[in-house]
């Protein structure tokens, strides 16, 4: 056998099965806004408590974690998460938890988990929604779509 047959095998992984799919998540809203008008998009506001909330868990697991969600997404909007975690290893910043406060006094006062808002790239709420057990991804598209087009 080839000596360098190990080495190319783990190359061909590194370069080719090392591709995630994920969403390309911005945690400055102020970031995602100016991203926002440079790109003519609407922006998807998500409120979570990643490791405390279960429907939050839920919505990430089945929706938004789909590489065809992911796909969607990418392509259609400027992603913005504001989480809430409760467990020690997962805190936030001081400066990423006063940032997600103030989005929460602004967009989402009643402290609802999770809540998925669609802003135009004004801040303007044009829609909003968040974890609902008959939601497939192909429904969360749409919806979203449908929140997107309202507002343009």
């Amino acid at each position: 056998m080839n000596k360098f047959a190990p080495i190319i095998i783990v190359l061909f992984l590194v370069l080719f099965c090392n591709h995630t799919n994920a969403q390309d998540w911005k945690y400055d809203f102020e970031e995602a806004t100016t991203l926002a008008k440079e790109k003519d998009q609407n922006i998807v506001l998500l409120f979570t408590g990643s490791d405390w909330c279960p429907p939050c868990m839920r919505l990430e697991k089945y929706i938004l974690s789909d590489k065809e969600f992911i796909e969607y997404a990418g392509k259609n909007f400027v992603w913005v998460k504001a989480d809430f975690p409760k467990r020690r290893k997962n805190k936030l910043t001081a400066i990423q938890r006063s940032k997600n406060k103030a989005l929460a006094r602004k967009y989402n006062k009643r402290m609802s988990f999770p809540v998925i808002l669609v802003l135009n790239n004004d801040g303007t709420v044009l829609g909003a929604t968040g974890y609902r057990r008959n939601l497939d991804v192909k429904s969360c598209i749409s919806l979203l779509t449908s929140f997107d087009s309202f507002g343009r």
